[in-house]
């Protein structure tokens, strides 16, 4: 029986994985596929991220822009966090949709099904599966097919909440009910560079927990397919991280500079990434976006229209500008490289200076790392060739022998 089993780390960062520090992660290595040149998509965030890996496609096609959007619900545009559980319905009121595109659990909705389990952001976690084709199991809230609520995932928000949330994982979806298509999403080492330096014994904590869990999921495939079932393994992270540097208020940047009319005004509304921001213009300001763009040109890397474009964003609605936050390869206080200038974030009090952010475009956070056993990959080899977020999706489809039609990435499978 063909099956597919993707495992989460999230925010662990590719040059952070080592025999001393994921052996775990170093064995599965050598068992499989490494994928040196993988990135993310942008912004680097989880919950764009998530939809993404969802659909196969960049955000410009499914539609989710940000860990953070502007939305018209009837009164301007206004910054919104994807992260709320309600925020999910709240985009299908204000644009009709959820995602644009299909997910896989749609796609798999006849045809084995898909279950998640997910111990990030309700947001994060619901557009895995935003219109209910399969099963979301999440702290916050979980739901089946319709929709239709069903038990929480009753665990803690850290690496013990991760841990429980794996045991059940293995025993409850892998081997009791079997789905075409499992996912386990940690919320670590991702929460713990929120909170602590990079390179930290805490931090280090948490990736020495996630990769103790990735193994568990490991174990439990191997065990499966010694018994004639044929499971494709993909353990991978969404996004790297870098270290805050400075954080800059770029809504009173805009005001002071006289090209935002006030705080929470409506005509232009900045939705901070971490480490990038988006900039969106409602139509009676769009006459400003030149002299935005200038103005931005000494805050960061500044990107709209065909720039914008580039980046896997559409540019035919409100969404302006993109700004990435200055980076260097400096290290921090624990010799782990890379500082990021990051944006001050309404909705989040996890942006500090001298821990971990991520949502740009710097060359760590748009790092993630990724693995493949089973499929015919050879034991032990690596490929540099370029590869990305989108293609988990159609790599999946691929294994169980489904089509990819209509996404942005393609499946590595030979």
């Amino acid at each position: 029986m063909k099956r597919a089993v993707l495992v989460i780390c999230d925010g662990l960062r590719a040059d952070l994985l080592s025999p001393e520090w994921t052996p775990n992660l170093s064995r599965m290595a050598a068992a499989g596929r490494s994928f040196t040149a993988h990135r993310s998509v942008f912004p680097s965030t989880t919950r764009t991220t998530s939809a993404s890996i969802a659909t196969g496609c960049h955000p410009a096609r499914h539609g989710l822009q940000g860990n953070a959007v502007a939305l018209d619900e009837g009164q301007g545009l206004v910054a919104l966090t994807v992260g709320a559980p309600d925020f999910r319905d709240r985009l299908r009121r204000a644009t009709g949709a959820t995602l644009q595109v299909p997910t896989l659990a749609e796609r798999l909705a006849g045809d084995g099904g898909c279950i998640v389990y997910s111990n990030v952001s309700p947001g994060a976690a619901y557009f895995q599966d935003p219109d209910g084709h399969g099963h979301v199991y999440h702290r916050g809230g979980s739901f089946g097919p319709g929709l239709t609520p069903i038990e929480n995932l009753t665990v803690s928000h850290d690496a013990d909440g991760d841990t429980a949330m794996t045991e059940r994982f293995c025993n409850e979806v892998l081997r009791d009910r079997r789905p075409a298509l499992a996912v386990l999403w940690q919320c670590e080492p991702d929460h713990s560079q929120h909170g602590y330096a990079l390179g930290s014994p805490q931090h280090l904590a948490a990736v020495a927990s996630a990769d103790a869990n990735a193994a568990r999921v490991a174990a439990t495939v191997e065990d499966l397919n010694a018994d004639g079932e044929d499971i494709l393994l993909i353990v991978a992270s969404d996004h790297g991280h870098e270290t805050v540097d400075r954080i800059i208020d770029l809504d009173r940047l805009l005001i002071d500079a006289g090209l935002k009319d006030a705080e929470g005004s409506s005509d232009v509304v900045v939705a901070s990434q971490g480490t990038s921001a988006l900039i969106y213009l409602a139509d009676n300001a769009r006459h400003r976006l030149e002299n935005i763009l200038g103005f931005l040109e000494g805050v960061g890397s500044v990107h709209s229209g065909d720039r914008l474009a580039d980046l896997g964003q559409r540019t035919d609605g409100a969404l302006a500008i993109a700004i990435d936050g200055h980076k260097t390869d400096a290290p921090n206080a624990f010799g782990i490289n890379g500082l990021s200038d990051a944006f001050f974030n309404q909705f989040s009090t996890e942006t500090e200076s001298g821990n971990g952010q991520h949502g740009g475009l710097g060359r760590y956070e748009q790092n993630p790392f990724m693995i493949i056993t089973g499929g015919g990959f050879a034991p032990g080899s690596a490929t540099d060739t370029p590869t990305s977020a989108v293609d988990i999706a159609p790599t999946i489809l691929g294994h169980l022998g489904l089509p990819s039609h209509g996404m942005d990435g393609k499946s590595l499978l030979k």
